[in-house]
């Protein structure tokens, strides 16, 4: 897989902008009946967070600072990260 910064920058600016209107119409297109706003946030918030380093940084800070509600994100969005969480906690007495 490439990473973010070989890509060509052209292609990863015109992502993030993507990313960005995506995430600006999704109440606009929540306010409609359904649940198409949810779909096009999720699709945004992929865009920005592989295309920008700062937004995976405030989504980790977000993440430390709302645990439950990070964690159900990653579940969503099916994480390899949340899959080790989950299996390192059942293995684990307590």
């Amino acid at each position: 897989m490439r990473t973010p910064m070989s890509r060509h920058p052209v292609s990863r600016w015109a992502q993030i902008a993507a990313g960005v209107l995506l995430v600006i119409a999704a109440p606009i297109i929540g306010a409609l009946p359904g649940p198409g706003g949810i779909f096009i946030f999720a699709g945004g918030m992929v865009l920005l967070l592989r295309n920008s380093a700062w937004v995976r940084r405030r989504w980790a800070r977000a993440k430390r600072r709302w645990p439950k509600l990070g964690e159900i994100a990653d579940i969503t969005m099916r994480r390899a990260s949340a899959r080790r969480r989950r299996a390192l906690r059942t293995e684990r007495p307590r």
